[in-house]
């Protein structure tokens, strides 16, 4: 079977269970402080399972787009060493809401791989949680007395908890799990050693496949287990290691999953894959891997950046750019020529890909680009660091810091390099250099969190906001958190009016009254799906009732702003082209933001006819219409939806005229158009490789700008004592532009003149007439000229010139053509050797002119000194 024929067989089978198949969710994720990207295939469901909101369905298939690189589940050392490590994975789940239970989970596991897969059953071994004493877990007999309706109970292995008792992180849904182990194997090997006793032992061959988690309980931040409110059932089948193992292969990467991109790879690199473990085939495989999660990760929304989940995207795009440089000895970008490959290979199942691939591609490319400029200083200084620290066999965390800091290395790569040449890297004393970056960092945004306190009980909390912006409800939790070295408190309403930030629109603010007492909600955000009001201080009473009430005014100028991007996304697709998308929004009451997927610069003229556009559709006044409707009607409407986005089986569609702009959004929107007044673009500028970021005013704030520019043009008008000031600006450019060149002439007689008074100054060394002179300048050009003229005054010459440019210290060195053979010297060389060391900088040039910039100008003296004890 092809990988296609597997995935489908699979949300076949469930689906005659009675199972949902829903899509993947976009792997990046939003709204969860805990996770930069889904790291299981639960993760989307982390509600259900907390009890924050209804499932929609009790059963559940799917097959979802996974990410381990960073956290508690990091697997990027391995990917490409080992044959079954990946970055991005897919993992095969059945899920089950209140359902079902270990009875049913294991039996169907059996089913599928026994009787429609075909496997071997004599190849297979489970595990069930042996219990733990310190956490108060029993033994799961349940599951132990299920396995033994199907299996010997020989293959039922107890495992310890860190085997099986799952946890996604260290709070949140866990349980005792039970896993399928797969014995690969040759007969001959089968028969010499007992596969149980390899069973999570870490052997190439002998793998688990299927983790069935018995979802039971909920990790507390003070490390306690408290009950679910329901028992579920979640499972994982490592969709890659499924596929090798009913292909029969004994790599991953010898999968159809991963042969077509290796192909593209030998075609791109004019070189063969030979299955083995040298550094060639390693990179083979890591570029196999890496593509996938690089061109998946960009698709749903996440760039790569210099911070946060963009900051891993890099990390991951700069590990395989080193491998396909280094071992591959291919030298161009490389990366971005894979996109196809990968977007054809998945448009049946994770489509939005395909939908991108131009602007993955160009995006890949660039990053490509970037790192390549660097990447081989970055490597001729982390040979020069190996050869001078072979003894200690360490990088010093100093050094691994310029390496991240000046040529772009994340520490892993500087890791990866150390390793390959036997080395360590000193990494308390790299996170020692980054500690006071990573202190701001992490007070800008770190947030420590206590327990919930229950006040009363909900089976689902609602957001009435649309309709209603002043209501009454009352509070269902709250807890105390710090974040960014101040206490706040998180509070949620079984209902509320507060809008929270979400889709590139802030959270509301307002007031909550509980009887006689009023504190402010300076915020209002989403954790997953649940609605969180941010206030500085707690009620004396928290129970009862209260009154939740929106700030009308900042909300009014927030929806003027957000149905003005919606018209603006439009405008620029009429204008630009239909491969504008959104890439990311900012909509609060004063401005919006809006970033697009566009390759060159948006011109003037451009955004003139998006404006004019824009002002036409809020004149015509066209009403804003909304209707909630099944997601697959929305897109048979043609409605838009943002790629990376999460939107459930019932959608919110935002209509203004169907001709123009139907969308998918869940954010709140004027009544109509022309509420919204009038539109003005303030910038254009670009934000990463192919994105471009516009910046807009709206109703009072557009004129008000509007304004200040036309008393802008007035007092220029009046500066100038002109009626025509553009004119009168070109004269005075045209004036300067002229001043600047007999300026210029001027100063080049100077000069001139300053070489010719200087040469008489030069000494005769062994041959050589030598001049070190310390000259007053005011540019480094200048210096240069002076150094250059030498020729017309002097034979057989080397000049250093110094100067004390602006407090900084600058030097010229100049040689005589004629000596660049005969002696071989070169001024470049002198430079680097001599004088930056000195003044503590840098500089270079050519053989018979260089010249050098630095910190210390104390040593300028020192410098013309070191030349001359030279000669």
């Amino acid at each position: 079977m092809t990988s296609s024929e597997i995935r489908q067989q699979f949300l076949d089978f469930f689906k005659s269970k009675q199972h949902t198949i829903v899509p993947s969710a976009p792997i990046v994720v939003k709204n969860d402080p805990t996770l930069m990207f889904i790291n299981s295939g639960m993760a989307p469901f982390k509600d259900y399972f907390l009890g924050n909101k209804p499932a929609p369905h009790k059963r559940i298939a799917d097959t979802q787009k996974c990410l381990r690189v960073s956290g508690k589940h990091n697997d990027l050392e391995e990917v490409g060493v080992d044959t079954y490590h990946h970055t991005m994975f897919e993992m095969l789940g059945n899920w089950s809401f209140g359902d079902y239970f270990k009875k049913e989970a294991i039996a169907w596991s059996w089913e599928l791989l026994t009787d429609v897969y075909k496997l071997d059953k004599d190849r297979l071994y489970v595990t069930v949680f042996e219990g733990d004493e310190k956490e108060g877990l029993p033994f799961d007999q349940e599951a132990y007395d299920e396995w033994k309706k199907w299996i010997a109970e020989d293959r039922i292995l107890k495992g310890n908890k860190k085997d099986n008792f799952w946890e996604m992180g260290d709070t949140g849904p866990c349980g005792p799990c039970s896993e399928i182990h797969v014995d690969c194997r040759t007969e001959e090997e089968r028969k010499q050693v007992d596969g149980a006793g390899l069973v999570n032992a870490d052997h190439p061959q002998v793998i688990e496949i299927w983790n069935n988690v018995f979802m039971e309980f909920s990790r507390l931040k003070d490390g306690s287990l408290q009950k679910l409110p329901a028992q579920h059932v979640d499972t994982g089948m490592g969709f890659e290691r499924l596929v090798r193992v009913l292909q029969q292969k004994q790599s991953n990467y010898d999968t159809d999953v991963f042969t077509g991109t290796i192909a593209a790879i030998e075609n791109i690199s004019r070189k063969k894959y030979d299955f083995s473990d040298s550094k060639e085939a390693i990179a083979f495989r890591v570029l196999s891997d890496h593509i996938r999660t690089i061109s998946f990760t960009v698709a749903d929304g996440q760039l790569p950046s210099n911070t946060g989940a963009g900051y891993v995207i890099r990390r991951i795009l700069r590990r395989a750019v080193r491998y396909y440089y280094s071992y591959l000895d291919y030298k161009a970008p490389l990366l971005f020529q894979l996109v196809p490959v990968i977007a054809t290979q998945f448009e049946q199942v994770f489509p939005e890909l395909k939908q991108q691939e131009e602007f993955v591609t160009r995006v890949i490319k660039e990053e490509e680009e970037a790192f390549l400029r660097t990447l081989e200083k970055g490597l001729r200084k982390i040979d020069d660091i190996i050869t001078k620290e072979q003894n200690s066999k360490v990088i010093g965390g100093k050094e691994a810091f310029e390496l991240y800091d000046t040529y772009g290395f994340p520490i892993d790569l500087t890791r990866l390099i150390a390793s390959e040449n036997a080395m360590n890297v000193d990494e308390p004393g790299f996170d020692a250099e980054m500690k006071e970056q990573k202190d701001r960092s992490r007070k800008a945004t770190a947030i420590d969190a206590e327990d919930w306190t229950v006040v009363s009980e909900a089976e689902k909390t609602s957001f009435v906001g649309y309709d209603d912006l002043n209501i009454e409800t009352q509070v269902v939790k709250y807890r105390k958190v710090k974040a960014k070295n101040k206490e706040q408190y998180q509070i949620v309403l079984k209902s509320t009016p507060f809008y929270a930030e979400s889709g590139g629109q802030v959270g509301d603010r307002g007031v909550l009254t509980f009887g006689a007492e009023t504190i402010e909600v300076s915020d209002t955000k989403k954790e997953n799906d649940l609605i969180i009001h941010f206030t500085d201080v707690l009620p004396a009473t928290i129970t009862g009732p209260v009154t939740a009430k929106v700030d009308f005014e900042k909300r009014l100028h927030t929806m003027y702003n957000h149905t003005a991007t919606h018209l603006l996304h439009a405008a620029l697709k009429e204008v630009l082209g239909n491969h504008v998308n959104q890439k990311g929004s900012l909509v609060n009451e004063e401005t919006l933001r809006f970033d697009i997927s566009h390759f060159a610069k948006v011109t003037d003229e451009e955004l003139k006819a998006v404006m004019s556009i824009v002002n036409q559709k809020i004149r015509e006044n066209i009403p804003v219409v909304i209707k909630e409707m099944p997601k697959d009607d929305a897109i048979a409407l043609g409605a838009m939806a943002l790629f990376g986005e999460k939107y459930g089986d019932l959608v919110r569609v935002v209509t203004i005229d169907p001709e123009f702009s139907v969308e998918l959004c869940g954010g709140t929107h004027v009544g109509a158009t022309g509420m919204i007044g009038s539109f003005i673009i303030t910038a254009e500028s670009a934000v990463a490789a192919g994105v471009r970021r516009i910046e807009a005013l709206t109703g009072g704030a557009a004129f008000r700008y509007l304004a200040d520019k036309v008393d802008q043009a007035k007092s220029v008008a009046e500066l100038l004592k002109s009626k025509d000031p553009i004119k009168s600006i070109e004269k005075l450019l045209e004036d300067k532009a002229a001043l600047e060149k007999r300026v210029e002439a001027f100063e080049n007689k100077e000069l001139s003149a300053l070489s010719k008074t200087l040469s008489v100054q030069a000494e005769t060394i062994n041959g050589i007439q030598f001049l070190g002179q310390h000259v007053d300048v005011s540019n480094g050009e200048a210096l240069k000229k002076v150094a250059l003229d030498m020729k017309l005054h002097l034979q057989n010459y080397l000049v250093v010139l110094t100067a004390n440019i602006g407090g900084k210290p600058s030097v010229a060195i100049a040689i005589e053509d004629a000596l660049l053979n005969e002696k071989g010297w070169d001024a470049g060389k002198l430079i680097k050797q001599y004088v930056a060391p000195l003044i503590k900088g840098g500089g270079g040039g050519q053989k018979g002119l260089a010249t050098a910039g630095g910190q210390d100008t104390t040593q300028l003296p020192a410098v013309i000194e070191a030349i001359k004890n030279i000669l």
